[in-house]
């Protein structure tokens, strides 16, 4: 759900809501400005909420919560089984650089338990260590990577102790960003299902930490400066000294300020039945820019050599809704040649049943997509039917 507050917020999502029903991929969603009816979708959102507050929210039913860490060890299982592949767990990558001789790359590997180095020849590398990317990458010094930066945020959340007030709210209520908040730190009140247990979350709250990993070391930030990205840091600070301000606002907070910002979206939360947890870092990208000297961005970016032998995953990404797109993106930039054979379009094609169309064109497939989806993720049947505003998936679909 989105939910919002005050007239100018309601009138933007009432023409959002509008506009999207332009579009196929929307139909379901529902739209509502009556107290009585928010109350029924969410009713820790409008208990004790002022009765003149104009409001509104849309709601999509069939939007789910998937596991993704589960996902992942799932994948890491399949992996384990399957020939050629091996798996390397406790071991951290310590140098690496183009090998002139055989070609391709060196790594020099450290199996962190035994603390014993060794080198690992490759042909291909790709560097997705999350925060840990940049600095890897500038080790690479190839010159795609020259001009990037990185900037630190660490996340927190409230989580809710009191286990009545877990159990009476289930859904993900999103609002808006506060004006000079990045874009990922929109507030929602979110329900989610851990290893088969509800909880009830509130944030994100930003905080500032010069560590590129939660587990790195307070050097990661200065260590990643260099004379090709000092310019370009300084620059893009410059260019956003709002977000500077929130930041600053956000990790002074104290807890009766988290717990103003939650009676926001629950007007009758209490502090003690709330506790801090801090979450991940994420670290943004800084790049070089024509016109303005330096840019923060906030999604991600991949950086891959000119002949396509080394790419890495640099930025802060809600992360599985971009996986896909990401990796093709990659397998375009670094192996052009074998993307364009029959054999490996087959294989995107039975992979990913949308691969090279525009499902927004497509109604047909994306009724077909959608069916297999719910069947697959256990959400019940599906049927798409514009005439009973049939509910439809807020999930990406691939």
């Amino acid at each position: 759900m989105s939910f919002v507050w005050g007239n100018d917020n309601v009138e933007y999502l009432r023409k959002r809501f509008d506009a999207l029903q332009q579009n196929y991929l929307f139909h379901g969603m529902q739209y509502s400005e009556d107290p009585a009816q928010l109350a029924d979708w969410m009713p820790l959102v409008m208990e004790d909420r002022d009765p003149t507050q104009p409001v509104a929210a849309t709601r999509m039913d069939i939007g789910t919560d998937v596991n993704f860490g589960a996902l992942t060890r799932a994948m890491f299982r399949r992996l384990y089984d399957m020939p050629g592949v091996r798996l390397y767990f406790a071991h951290e990558v310590r140098d690496l650089w183009r090998s002139k001789s055989l070609g391709g790359w060196k790594l020099k590997v450290e199996n962190v338990t035994t603390n014993q180095e060794r080198e690992i020849q490759t042909d291909f590398l790709f560097i997705g260590a999350g925060g840990g990317s940049l600095r890897l990458l500038e080790k690479s010094d190839i010159p795609e990577s020259r001009g990037f930066g990185g900037f630190p945020v660490s996340g927190q959340w409230l989580k809710c102790v009191n286990r009545e007030v877990v159990e009476r709210h289930q859904a993900k209520v999103y609002g808006k960003a506060s004006v000079g908040a990045p874009p990922m730190s929109v507030p929602h009140l979110d329900t989610r299902m851990i290893d088969g247990k509800r909880e009830l979350l509130f944030g994100p709250y930003a905080g500032f930490s010069t560590k590129f990993l939660k587990s790195g070391s307070y050097m990661d930030l200065p260590k990643s400066i260099q004379l090709s990205n000092m310019a370009p840091m300084l620059m893009a600070g410059l260019h956003n000294v709002p977000l500077t301000k929130y930041l600053i606002q956000q990790v002074m907070q104290s807890p009766e300020d988290r717990l103003n910002a939650l009676r926001e979206y629950y007007p009758d939360a209490k502090l003690e039945d709330w506790e801090l947890e801090i979450a991940g870092q994420r670290v943004q990208v800084i790049k070089k820019d024509e016109h303005e000297g330096g840019v923060l961005e906030f999604g991600t970016e991949v950086v891959s050599a000119a002949d396509g032998s080394i790419a890495a995953l640099l930025g802060a990404s809600p992360g599985a809704s971009t996986a896909v797109s990401i990796m093709l993106d990659l397998l375009k930039r670094c192996f052009p040649e074998k993307l364009a054979t029959e054999s490996w379009q087959t294989k995107l094609k039975e992979m990913i049943p949308s691969y090279g169309q525009v499902l927004a064109n497509n109604p047909a497939l994306g009724q077909e997509l959608r069916k297999q989806t719910s069947e697959v993720l256990g959400l019940g049947s599906y049927e798409y039917t514009p005439a009973k505003k049939a509910k439809v998936l807020r999930s990406c679909i691939v």
